[in-house]
């Protein structure tokens, strides 16, 4: 979220508070009238709690179970000089591209998913050139052998998943060490699994580490707000996040484990390496250096996975796709954390409501056949539709209270000295003529969380990413054109005037008539088309009620004057 986006927040607050102070009611006197199921089983968290230390203070000493990350070093043996070849892995979901050199993974091209970055067409390719993904290092000793100057043979040169192949064996050799990977994909998943073997390189077992590096490659049309959600993640006994922007070029640290996945991602894309099988150990930490920055956006930031290697051999999973929350809540062990809905004080109440707005409007654009705009139109007509009972009581009871204005005038007058009794004798008023004076305030919270939720929902669940409608591009950017975001406030101004129909003259609803159409209009001129356009269909659909109440209280009789 920028900072344009933030400051109309603070002020839509500010202009809903500051007119209460300016045009404060009348005063009683007195305190009295001031108050107002994943594929493998679960594994238990175990361990102790994450720490992030940076190493430059402290670095830990390593543990039998959870060994600490050493810092890697390069042998000093040159790099092997056969040539490097590339093997494909291909399935309908993606295209994965790894290299001779480490068994490392190069390239990850998600078919279903396109490109947006400026100069670059076709399906989205997240691997940045020259990636550190899925990279090993070994340590032995007190040194550490980088299998990227390895060069593996592959038992195949080309592998389609589709077609029932689905393993990837690497073998590499450097004098009487040998160290085996296999690979082994599903063409349904983006997951897929590493069993590796070392023999007489770690005789007695040792620590692998594990490339998380650098960074997921830019493919979206707004690079400056996908670098904001450039982070690292990792899940012990909950997800915690570790932004790009914390470290600066060349800060490292040292986040303790042992975690059960540790992620990089980007807004809609995720690179994790996943250890939870039974009886298999998990990674006993992260070590994270800050890379290079482009101004005040951090570019990269290179990080490596310890997993231990009893005997020699070691396993997990590697997820490189697309953050879609039922894909990665399939998978379980809370992958689909990477990725929460709302700032973080906030997240208790808007995480919930996004996961259930989300998964409602999944199910419409499944079940019902319509496309994501249209299914954002109707959901919003449905929400004024749910909230029509409750706000039609709302809005009887501020007729009603219009209607006893008079009474209230005569109270205040007569109890001005006595704010205890002029407290009693309004709530008999209010009981006598069925009125609740807060009856007005609950309509116009309860939207504030959805809209809030639909924001979250339409800004960052992948499923709405480049998604067109009508002579919008994409529902999850901006309009290009404001059309939506001019045409809601300009809802919004029409929806309060038919509200304001028949009543006495307010200079606090004055003010609320014009100042919140114009503030909501300036926020919704950055945010994702598709808040705008809920937002514009819920102000339509509620026009007509506005229209009844108001033709209800122009028919009420105007109000006697109170005797005293």
């Amino acid at each position: 979220m920028d900072r344009r986006t933030i400051l109309a927040i603070i002020l839509i607050m500010v202009v809903a508070i500051v007119p209460s102070l300016l045009f404060p009611p009348k005063k009683t006197g007195g305190p009295a009238g001031g108050r107002a199921g994943g594929p493998t089983d679960a594994v238990p968290a175990v361990g102790r709690e994450k720490t992030a230390t940076p190493l430059a203070e402290e670095a830990p000493a390593p543990l039998p179970t959870r060994p600490a990350v050493p810092p890697a070093r390069r042998p000093a043996a040159s790099v092997d000089s056969r040539p490097e070849t590339f093997v494909t892995v291909e399935s309908p979901l993606y295209r994965y591209r790894f290299s001779s050199r480490g068994a490392r993974l190069v390239e990850a091209t998600l078919k279903a998913y396109r490109s947006f970055a400026k100069g670059d067409t076709g399906p989205a390719q997240i691997i940045p050139d020259s990636s550190e993904f899925v990279v090993y290092q070994v340590v032995v000793g007190i040194d550490t052998v980088n299998l990227a100057d390895w060069t593996f043979e592959p038992s195949v040169s080309r592998l389609d998943v589709a077609t029932g192949r689905d393993e990837l064996a690497w073998v590499g050799r450097r004098g009487n060490a040998v160290v085996t990977l296999r690979y082994r994909f599903t063409p349904d998943n983006y997951l897929f699994s590493v069993a590796g073997d070392i023999r007489e390189l770690a005789p007695s077992g040792g620590l692998v580490l594990v490339g998380l590096g650098p960074r997921i490659r830019m493919v979206e049309a707004d690079s400056t707000d996908d670098f904001r959600h450039y982070s690292l993640v990792t899940k012990a006994r909950s997800a915690e996040k570790l932004d790009f922007r914390s470290l600066d070029a060349g800060a490292r640290r040292e986040l303790g484990g042992p975690f059960e996945w540790a992620a990089v991602k980007s807004k809609y894309f995720l690179i994790a390496l996943l250890a939870f099988e039974r009886a298999s150990p998990q990674f006993g930490g992260v070590a994270a250096v800050g890379g290079a920055r482009s101004g005040k956006n951090p570019v990269s930031l290179h990080a490596l996975a310890s997993l231990p290697a009893p005997g020699g051999a070691f396993s997990h999973l590697v997820y490189a796709g697309p953050q879609e929350y039922r894909r990665l809540s399939s998978i379980g062990h809370d992958l689909n954390d990477v990725n929460p809905y709302g700032w973080a004080f906030f997240r208790p109440i808007i995480q919930p409501a996004s996961v259930l707005i989300m998964r409602i409007l999944l199910w419409m654009h499944e079940h019902l056949l319509l496309s994501y705009g249209w299914v954002v139109i109707v959901f919003g007509v449905l929400v004024r539709l749910a909230l029509w009972p409750l706000n039609q009581k709302a809005m009887r009871s501020g007729v009603a209270m219009q209607a006893i204005q008079p009474e209230l005038k005569a109270l205040q007058e007569r109890y001005k000295k006595d704010p205890q009794k002029l407290q009693q004798e309004m709530m008999k008023l209010y009981r006598e003529h069925g009125v609740n004076p807060l009856g007005g305030c609950l309509p116009m919270l309860i939207p504030m969380p959805v809209l809030f939720a639909v924001w979250f929902v339409l800004a960052s669940t992948i499923e709405f990413r480049g998604v067109p409608f009508l002579w919008l591009p994409d529902l999850a950017r901006a309009d290009p054109l404001y059309i939506v975001p001019i045409a809601s406030g300009v809802l919004m101004y029409i929806v309060t005037k038919v509200g304001q129909m028949g009543m006495p003259p307010n200079p606090q609803a004055t003010m609320m008539l014009y100042m919140m159409p114009i503030m909501f209009t300036f926020m919704f001129l950055n945010l994702a088309a598709g808040v705008s356009l809920y937002y514009a269909a819920q102000n339509v659909a509620s026009l007509p009620q506005q229209w009844l109440i108001a033709k209800q209280r122009q028919r009420r009789p105007p109000p006697k004057p109170a005797t005293s």
